[in-house]
């Protein structure tokens, strides 16, 4: 009997530090586009604009996207929903965004809860973006490309996403409502022209 659980004992912690290496390979793999930048799109940066130093060429710092819901402010349900696609498409807890102050003529309370906010870095902001550009772009309907005219003057982009069915964790059938979210893709650039040529390189598909 003894020697019965000790197996058991060792199994189960067998499983435990297999679970363990799991999520540390996961935490340390390198994402394609990552590799992909470092391998490729900083040498044509250095060419393009003569840097001197690796420590010039700019970098994808964070990627923001936002999603409005105020419009499911009194549906708690509908809201969770909402909240809920946004964690599925960025793989990343969203956080609740508040009013800060209230407006009567939307009946909007200050404190109250009208959208969800995720900030992604490293691995999970390069895996975002290469699935933007790869596949759920692509399925938009009649697409030309995105607005090359949306930068901040600071080397930050920011776009619209009209309906969240171009991503692929969203399942068509299980869609309460369309939202959009606003992405903006914050980089080291000092000029729009270093952050556009930075994207561009990356793979976002500009509109001609």
């Amino acid at each position: 009997m003894a020697e019965k659980k000790t197996a058991e004992k060792k199994t189960e912690t067998a499983k435990k530090t297999e679970v363990k290496k799991t999520e540390v390979s996961k935490k340390t793999e390198v994402s394609r586009l990552k590799k992909y930048y470092k391998d490729n799109v900083i040498p044509q940066m250095e060419k393009h604009f003569n840097y001197t130093n690796i420590n010039q060429v700019p970098k994808l710092v964070k990627i923001i996207i936002n999603a409005g819901i105020g419009d499911a402010k009194d549906n708690a349900k509908s809201f969770q929903i909402a909240v809920e696609e946004l964690k599925q498409i960025s793989g990343q807890s969203p956080i609740i965004t508040k009013a800060k102050k209230s407006v009567a003529n939307f009946k909007l309370r200050e404190g109250m809860s009208i959208g969800a906010k995720v900030t992604l870095r490293d691995n999970r902001m390069y895996e975002f973006m290469d699935k933007l550009i790869s596949i759920a772009l692509p399925r938009v309907r009649d697409f030309r490309g995105v607005n090359q005219n949306s930068f901040d003057g600071r080397g930050n982009y920011t776009m619209g996403v009209r309906e969240q069915l171009i991503f692929p964790e969203i399942v068509y059938d299980q869609v309460e409502k369309t939202r959009g979210y606003d992405i903006t893709f914050v980089t080291t650039a000092k000029t729009d022209e270093e952050a556009k040529q930075l994207l561009q390189l990356m793979g976002m598909p500009f509109r001609a």
